[in-house]
């Protein structure tokens, strides 16, 4: 399926569907400069990349924040259900974003490999062992496609959970919505 990012740049930008709850007000943030309100709960989930180049805009105490290669949580599900069973929100936001590593782990195989003995005194035959074992765990593919299946991974798994599909553009510092 094709996939459109939705900008926003405007508060009128932001999907009816997210204005007004928690994942409106991490768009307004992030986005729109708002300002900051004082929080003691978190307010939703935010599940994103391991990535380095990105950073949320947002007040303190206002999310629970994974952060896993490509936004996978599939290995995270314990996490997901404590912040909603346990820390008590309704709401998830999925970020992915542009350039991620984990598309095409194969790749960089030989970098990988090569790092994990170089920096880590791994052997060669442990570390490619290592790599094939997990990397097909962890291979996102497109990056918009993996956060739409997860989205909806998510979706059926917690029917009363609110997830929205975000994309972060590393150039821009910026959050966009991902539109079917």
């Amino acid at each position: 399926m094709q996939y459109k990012t939705l900008p926003v740049r405007t508060k009128n930008d932001i999907p009816a569907e997210y204005r007004d709850n928690p994942i409106g007000l991490l768009l307004e943030y992030h986005n729109l400069d708002r300002k900051f309100e004082v929080y003691s709960q978190a307010q939703l989930l935010i599940g994103m990349c391991m990535d380095n180049r990105k950073h949320l805009h947002m007040p303190d105490n206002f999310a629970f924040i994974i952060r896993s290669g490509g936004a996978n949580l599939r290995y995270s599900e314990f996490k997901v259900s404590y912040a909603i069973a346990v820390g008590e929100v309704g709401h998830i936001a999925l970020i992915g974003h542009n350039n991620c590593g984990m598309v095409n782990l194969i790749s960089r195989k030989e970098v990988f490999i090569n790092g994990l003995v170089n920096r880590a005194g791994w052997s060669k035959e442990a570390a490619e062992e290592h790599f094939m074992n997990l990397a097909p765990m962890h291979e996102t593919g497109n990056e918009l496609d993996f956060i739409m299946s997860e989205t909806n991974r998510l979706r059926k798994r917690y029917p009363r959970i609110k997830v929205a599909p975000l994309y972060y553009l590393v150039e821009e510092n910026r959050l966009h919505c991902i539109m079917t």
